[in-house]
């Protein structure tokens, strides 16, 4: 819930830090644009995917069969027992 107003935040700071050296009398926009990814768009990147993390790993688990190793309940077999080989 907090994520999107941080993100949001985080990037309205970096366009401003961006505009600030593009406009200055020693700036250039090739400066605003590194500057722009590099204290923007790399750190809300990596952490946007950190925050994410927990969201990954519910649906990674979800998506994984039964992790006890038994067959589920209605894969078993009609409840005929195996036939053994007579020595």
């Amino acid at each position: 819930m907090w994520i999107p107003i941080i993100a949001i935040a985080w990037l309205y700071v970096a366009v401003l830090m961006a505009v600030a050296e593009a406009t200055h009398a020693q700036g250039s926009v090739l400066g605003a644009l590194i500057t722009f990814v590099l204290y923007g768009l790399l750190p809300l990147a990596i952490v946007l995917y950190i925050a994410d993390t927990p969201r990954r790993k519910r649906a990674l688990r979800a998506r994984e069969p039964d992790a006890g190793g038994h067959a589920a309940a209605g894969a078993e077999a009609d409840g005929i027992p195996p036939v053994r080989k007579e020595p």
